[in-house]
């Protein structure tokens, strides 16, 4: 039975054009109208931008308290950039902007760059379409309003980069693969990629693929995931309570025998300390 109330965690593949706040509402609609109660808490590990898919951690009720530690785990993810053109929001959101020579670029260039200034530690902007808050704001709300958005640099760690398909020298396109820490943003990766190789780069396709010990084999589409909730079993909120508030007491009570336990054993080592010694006497 499915206790989404204590918690319970799905990963799903998030399809295209859905934002990952659009599949927690599915999901957490879908819970409240088999609990029959509008208490239930649903949340992501991890934000997947709409024009990406993959791996998207959604978890429910007190399993909610480990989406920090879930978000931590490191990232992959498959990306197609296309080279020689530029858009403001670094990927398909928006329309080009500035189109760069890309003649120049071969695989063997592409290479060395990704190797040698985008492995290990490097410093990022964020893009300015993106949730960092400027001000107390999402920046992504004053770019869309033609605001300029400026966002300081982070430290982030990538483990690993690789060229995967190159459509070099016909078509200037490329597709990489990245394992990387919390808060990579591969929008802004692709930027920079273009800027290190003499001209411009955007993303064009973008697909997470692992997240810690999850990966795309784990997940369900979300259709998939709907369809297992509308024919499971539930532990109803009443009975999860009251689970959850034995389970508690019964914590209390052994948290209380150590205790006890411990304040025995202090009290008889204080006891034996106290004690005087004795000493033989020789005649």
């Amino acid at each position: 039975m499915l206790n989404p109330i204590e918690g319970e965690i799905f990963c799903i593949d998030k399809p295209l054009r859905m934002t990952s706040f659009a599949a927690v509402k599915k999901v957490r609609a879908v819970l409240r109208t088999h609990l029959k109660t509008r208490q239930v808490k649903v949340g992501h590990a991890g934000t997947l931008d709409p024009l990406a898919t993959g791996v998207l951690i959604l978890c429910t009720g007190h399993a909610t308290k480990r989406i920090e530690e879930l978000q931590a785990g490191v990232k992959e993810y498959i990306a197609d950039l296309r080279l020689g053109a530029t858009t403001p929001s670094y990927d398909l959101e928006t329309q080009v902007d500035a189109t760069f020579e890309w003649k120049h670029i071969d695989r063997p260039m592409i290479e060395r760059v990704l190797q040698e200034q985008f492995t290990g530690s490097i410093e990022q902007v964020p893009p300015a379409f993106s949730a960092c808050k400027v001000d107390g704001k999402p920046a992504y709300k004053l770019a869309r309003k033609g605001q300029d958005v400026e966002i300081r640099p982070k430290t982030l760690v990538i483990d690993e980069i690789e060229t995967l398909q190159c459509g070099l020298p016909d078509e200037p396109t490329l597709q990489i693969r990245v394992v990387c820490s919390k808060g990579t943003y591969i929008r802004a990766l692709a930027r920079d990629i273009g800027e290190a190789l003499g001209s411009g780069a955007h993303l064009t396709g973008l697909r997470r693929t692992r997240v810690g010990d999850l990966t795309i084999a784990d997940c369900l589409t979300l259709d998939q995931l709907v369809e297992k909730l509308d024919n499971e079993e539930y532990v109803s909120p009443e009975q999860a309570a009251a689970e959850r508030l034995e389970r508690e007491r019964q914590e209390n009570r052994e948290r209380a025998a150590r205790q006890k336990a411990e304040r025995v054993a202090r009290q008889a080592a204080k006891k034996c300390a106290a004690q005087p010694k004795r000493t033989s006497q020789i005649k």
